[in-house]
């Protein structure tokens, strides 16, 4: 892990653990809540107790989560980093591993996004206006790129990472809300 809590991770078996539904639902209930035990985690998304604790072993296996200080009989997980950095090893092996993964968070993401956009009317008008979509082609060069995504990642440092366990520092009337980002290379129709 580095010093800014981004943990990055190349081992194939721990990329593949990423792929399933239940333990991506597990590693957003442990960033909201900061610390969780199996059966808070299983109220939270909605899976059984042994269900949630197979999963849990498994991210526990794979280093995204340890066990965390408890009180009595209470067995607490909670995050090891707040940020999970995918960088497969680059022999075939990796790349597939990460091919996969990728689809299938994307398919996640772009889930998400569906849903919240078929429930987005029935929403108070202030979290309606303030949710956006929104897409921009820009000629940059890979440096250029590379910083954007710094420039994003203070943003996300600020409004994300630092509220993620801390239920403390988080405004009143706060919900939790998904930021997904992405770039790709060759999709503008221009030429340059």
């Amino acid at each position: 892990m580095t010093d800014d809590g981004r943990r990055h991770v190349r081992d194939p078996q721990a990329i593949r653990a990423l792929a399933h539904p239940v333990r991506l639902a597990l590693l957003e209930a442990l960033s909201g809540e900061g610390t969780a035990t199996a059966t808070r985690c299983a109220e939270l998304v909605g899976e059984s107790v042994a269900s949630c604790s197979f999963h849990l072993r498994t991210l526990e296996k794979h280093g995204f989560i340890e066990r965390a200080p408890g009180t009595g009989r209470e067995k607490p997980w909670r995050l090891t980093s707040t940020t999970q950095l995918i960088e497969p090893a680059p022999d075939a092996e990796g790349r597939a591993v990460a091919a996969a993964v990728d689809e299938f968070l994307l398919d996640q993401e772009a889930g998400r996004l569906r849903a919240w956009w078929a429930r987005r009317d029935a929403e108070d008008p202030p979290w309606r206006d303030a949710t956006q979509m929104s897409g921009s082609t820009a000629w940059l060069t890979a440096e250029e790129v590379a910083e954007l995504h710094e420039a994003l990642a203070a943003v996300t440092e600020q409004f994300f990472v630092q509220r993620a366990g801390d239920p403390a520092g988080r405004p009143d009337g706060a919900r939790p809300v998904r930021l997904f980002t992405a770039t790709s290379v060759g999709l503008s129709t221009g030429t340059g």
